[in-house]
C-alpha cells in the first residue's frame, strides 16, 4: 500500500509559477511511475505529466515547455514545476503512484490561476 500526499496548491496570477510535491509512503518508491493528473471544473480528469522510475518524462501537449516533472527517490516526493501559468490550468491536482496496473492517488490539491 502507497500513501500519497500533495502539498503546494493554492491561488496564484497568470504568468505566475507553482510547484507541486507529492510525498509517498513505503520504501518502494524508485520502481513506481509517477504522474500528475487534473481535474478542471467541468471537465474530465486529463493526465498533465508522468516520470518513470528510470526517469523518463512525458507531457500533455498544453503544458510542455511550461511545467516540468521530477522525482527525488531518497525524498520518496515527486515535483511538478508549473511555469507561465494560465488561467486554463486551473484545476485539481491528484499524484498518482503506478506499478503495473496498480494505481494509488493522492487526495488532490487545488491550484486556481486568475487572470
Amino acid at each position: 500500500q502507497v500513501q500519497l500526499v500533495e502539498s503546494g496548491g493554492g491561488l496564484v496570477q497568470a504568468g505566475g509559477s507553482q510547484r507541486l510535491a507529492c510525498a509517498a509512503s513505503g520504501n518502494i518508491f524508485s520502481v513506481y511511475t509517477m504522474g500528475w493528473y487534473r481535474r478542471a471544473p467541468g471537465k474530465q480528469r486529463e493526465l498533465v505529466a508522468t516520470v518513470t522510475a528510470g526517469d523518463s518524462t512525458n507531457y500533455v501537449d498544453s503544458v510542455k515547455g511550461r511545467f516540468t516533472i521530477s522525482r527525488d527517490n531518497a525524498k520518496n516526493t515527486v515535483y511538478l514545476e508549473m511555469n507561465s501559468l494560465k488561467p486554463e490550468d486551473t484545476a485539481v491536482y491528484y499524484c498518482n503512484a503506478k506499478y503495473y496496473n496498480t494505481h494509488y492517488w493522492g487526495q488532490g490539491t487545488q491550484v486556481t490561476v486568475s487572470s
